[in-house]
């Protein structure tokens, strides 16, 4: 549970009836969920388990929701009413010929500055649960991302053993077609070649796992992950609605509402210092003791600063010049984020497109292919050549899958990212 930390002094002021009338803010929903169970040391790490510590363990999510809470103050703080002050004087040293008075001063705020402080600040906090809501959203969809690298990577090493075997199944067939004397010994050292090189691949694609691993980790401040393997499915690919839905959508990003709350934040900023063009009242009430002519005297009083210099004009203009410049930004991110959705709905296109091509009609056409020149290697009716041509094109085709692969799960989550899902 959380709770408001109240400014120094404030709990005693609130102990006065004039304090204890103010409202009180009403507490912001911006917790940070805990998370009752983490996946076991070397244990299967799914996405919901991933998605559940990052946002119970992210440092900047954290500081986002500590935002929006420490705002609350800034609430608080502008509904209070001005404090009084009490005067105390004394004219004179000689007792018989002492006058001693005492004034009490209520300062009165004009031009509606109470209300105009009250609602800046709410808006400041608003845009605080914002950002955070909107910071929730981009954390979620950078664990996505990265979970589905941690697959994809995952993937590569299951990919790069593959290709290993099969080379090492290459280079031994050679090796027995040389010692037949079928073939001359530079077939072999080709092969040896071909399996180094797969070997070589096999540590890339490991050193990428860990890579990815790590990155994953960090969202949660874990540098050096003590999750298993992530578990999920790369067979079905990512489909989202047509571009035309997608723009309709996009009034509604966390980033843009975030936005249009720093425009009315902005706005209310405008009437603060709109409102402190009106001078503000004190008046004075007090006792005067005359002890020379021994009596007590009413003092009444009202001071009304003039306002010929400062009408706090320097302030309002760049108060005001500061709102048009939070359209002008509105505007530019509507145009942006609109490019962004439309540059990754044509690129989760093309990717599928590709996928579906590499899948249904490229790799089992160089598996075939493989497979033939492979056989025809060792009933001596092809060379090692149409071997190798054949495995670089089939290792060529799976890798170029697992990228197309790899850009489908990142175009769609880039859209994912723009419309804050």
């Amino acid at each position: 549970m959380r709770r408001l930390l109240w400014p120094l002094g404030l709990a005693a002021a609130l102990s006065s009836p004039m304090a204890a009338a103010q409202p009180r803010p009403v507490p912001v929903p911006v917790s940070v969920p805990v998370l009752d169970q983490v996946p076991a040391a070397g244990g299967p790490l799914t996405l919901e388990s991933a998605l559940a510590m990052a946002a119970a363990g992210n440092p900047a999510l954290a500081a986002a929701a500590k935002e929006a809470e420490a705002l609350q103050g800034g609430v608080v703080q502008a509904r209070v009413l001005p404090n009084p002050d009490i005067a105390f004087a004394v004219e004179d040293t000689r007792r018989d010929s002492r006058t001693t008075s005492v004034e009490l001063g209520i300062p009165i705020e004009l031009g509606g500055k109470r209300s105009a402080r009250i609602l800046a600040a709410e808006r400041a906090q608003t845009v605080a649960v914002a950002e955070f809501t909107r910071a929730r959203a981009q954390l979620r969809a950078a664990t996505v991302a990265a979970f589905f690298d941690l697959l994809i990577a995952q993937e590569g090493v299951a990919l790069a053993n593959g290709s290993a075997q099969v080379a090492a199944r290459a280079a031994d067939i050679a090796a027995r077609r040389v010692a037949a004397g079928k073939v001359p010994p530079l077939e072999e050292t080709r092969a040896r070649v071909e399996r180094a090189n797969a070997d070589l691949e096999v540590e890339a694609a490991r050193a990428r796992l860990q890579e990815a691993r790590r990155a994953l980790g960090s969202l949660w401040g874990e540098p050096d992950p003590r999750f298993g393997q992530a578990v999920g499915s790369l067979d079905v690919l990512p489909a989202r609605a047509p571009v035309d839905a997608l723009l309709r959508e996009l009034e509604q990003a966390p980033e843009l509402a975030a936005h249009r709350l720093e425009i009315e934040r902005r706005d209310a900023v405008v009437g603060v210092e709109r409102s402190k063009r009106y001078p503000d009242v004190r008046l004075t009430a007090g006792t005067q003791r005359n002890n020379e002519l021994g009596r007590n005297q009413t003092l009444l009083g009202v001071s009304i600063p003039l306002p010929l210099f400062d009408r706090n004009q320097g302030n309002l203009y760049e108060a005001t010049v500061r709102a048009d410049q939070a359209r002008d930004v509105h505007r530019a991110l509507q145009v942006r984020l609109a490019q962004e959705l439309r540059q990754a709905s044509a690129q989760l296109e093309l990717a599928r497109k590709s996928a579906d091509a590499l899948r249904g009609t490229v790799l089992p056409g160089a598996r075939e292919a493989y497979e033939a020149a492979t056989r025809g290697f060792e009933a001596g009716k092809s060379g090692f050549l149409d071997v190798l041509d054949a495995q670089r094109t089939l290792f060529q085709a799976r890798i170029r899958y697992l990228a197309v692969l790899a850009d489908t799960y990142q175009a769609a989550i880039a859209i994912d990212r723009v419309l804050g899902r």
